[in-house]
């Protein structure tokens, strides 16, 4: 079937190059989200976002309730972090991250009565929420709101929210694109969301719409949804927000690619989506943002997925932040006899580390466990020059040059290829005949980058 014009927006509902990875999504697609018990204890890193890490607030011993800020983002480029249990602060920790960054964090241990988690999460799915009557909200005051409650993109960034959305005399925001697409395989956190909750989406969705005052509101959704498609469409009804159908391709949840399968523009090299007139956030930030501004509660829970061969019973779970990796992983039963990697988020762009004790961030938006089988190493050869990475590049970038640079320590010559533009989608790595990690590489290039302009 060819590409059909969207209904009332210039894109074609889906973006140049790009591949058809197995998304294996089957494995968890149909499993309702659970709600985890309180732990013990939990762990929040003061460094879990894009910017400056939050300033702690709270002493050791000092007891705490659920809710109540613990750490302060005060620095514009940064998010405030929330208990999400009542308890006592104990000693702070040095913690490894699964993307191997090592950052201070506190540790609170649950004492005292606590809110149940079921009832939050049952708040979230059946809450009435509202459809209209925000023209009382000020712009400014729905994004100081989102600034206190900690929100940040739970779609795998964890850029602080209030940024995005802050009223700025230099750009004027058209359209607020709500990204519903979820491509990362395995991960369907975000689908479990808009089949079990799709009127608390719908809600933020306006909030935020109103916050950057854009004349359209669109939720996107790949057309491999169709329940969630329907779910939604149903949650909008007599409001503003139109729900638009996608065509199914990696990477098109990348905010470069939505924004060119909707509105039809390319973002320049450097540029932000703002600059094509458009705000990007996810459907579960989107949830946060209404619990915030409607229910008075910050960032504290969220909806993630557990899933792979190497996962005893796949799961979608709704937890607090801060609890062990590994009391997750227990949750669904364990690791299986074959389990081989750990990924945290999902093949393509998640990171593989093996720490357990490490804690559910913000940004965590799953783990994928894959079997020996899954991740038989193969030997990498020399590049045959057939330009498959080239042509599934989504930046139309050219890879290998970008991988070379890297490789021989020439971040000058990197920057040349403009290497920051790679989104590190993976798919060259993917399509490479040769085996080679291509996108390992440019990581690798981009951080030589920073170091070599730092000198």
């Amino acid at each position: 079937m060819g590409l059909l014009k969207l209904k009332g927006f210039p894109g074609t509902g889906s973006f140049p190059h790009g591949i058809h990875p197995p998304d294996n999504k089957a494995l968890s697609a149909n499993r309702p989200v659970e709600v985890m018990e309180t732990p013990r204890t939990v762990t929040l890193p003061l460094l879990q976002h894009l910017g400056v890490p939050s300033k702690q607030v709270v002493k050791s011993g000092e007891t705490v309730s659920y809710g109540q800020m613990v750490a302060k983002g005060e620095a514009f480029v940064s998010a405030s972090l929330h208990s999400p249990i009542a308890g006592k602060v104990k000693k702070n920790v040095t913690v490894t991250l699964p993307n191997g960054r090592r950052v201070d964090a506190i540790t609170i241990q649950a004492e005292g009565e606590q809110i149940p988690p079921e009832r939050i999460w049952e708040e979230v799915k059946f809450t009435q929420w509202p459809k209209e009557g925000f023209s009382d909200y000020a712009p400014m005051d729905i994004v100081k709101k989102i600034q206190e409650s900690g929100i940040v993109g739970l779609g795998g960034a964890a850029f602080p929210t209030h940024v995005k959305v802050m009223p700025n005399d230099t750009r004027v925001i058209d359209t607020m694109v709500v990204n519903g697409c979820e491509c990362e395989p395995y991960l369907t956190c975000d689908y479990r969301l808009m089949v079990e909750a799709p009127e608390v989406i719908v809600t933020g969705s306006l909030l935020t719409g109103r916050a950057v005052s854009a004349r359209e509101v669109v939720i996107c959704v790949e057309d491999n949804k169709p329940e969630a498609i329907r779910r939604l469409q149903h949650a909008a009804q007599k409001t503003v927000v139109q729900v638009v159908v996608l065509k199914t391709k990696y990477p098109q949840g990348s905010e470069k690619q939505l924004v060119k399968a909707v509105v039809g523009l390319d973002i320049p090299l450097g540029g932000l989506p703002a600059d094509a007139g458009v705000a990007v956030s996810n459907v579960q930030t989107m949830a946060t943002v209404a619990r915030s501004l409607i229910k008075d509660v910050p960032l504290t829970h969220r909806v993630i997925t557990v899933s792979g061969r190497g996962i005893c019973n796949p799961k979608n779970i709704f937890v607090p932040i801060g609890v062990s990796l590994a009391e997750v992983v227990d949750f669904c039963g364990g690791l299986t006899p074959d389990a081989a990697r750990i990924i945290s988020g999902g093949p393509m762009m998640g990171f593989a580390f093996s720490d357990l004790s490490a804690p559910v961030t913000k940004g965590t938006s799953g783990l994928t466990i894959l079997t020996h089988d899954e991740v038989r190493k193969t030997d990498e050869t020399n590049c045959v020059r057939c330009g498959r990475c080239v042509d599934a590049c989504p930046m139309n970038l050219v890879p290998t040059k970008l991988a070379l640079a890297a490789r021989y320590k020439a971040p000058e010559l990197a920057a040349q290829y403009h290497i920051r533009a790679c989104v590190e989608c993976g798919s060259c790595s993917y399509v490479c005949p040769a085996k080679l990690n291509l996108v390992q590489l440019i990581r690798e290039g981009k951080v030589q980058l920073n170091a070599w302009e730092r000198r």
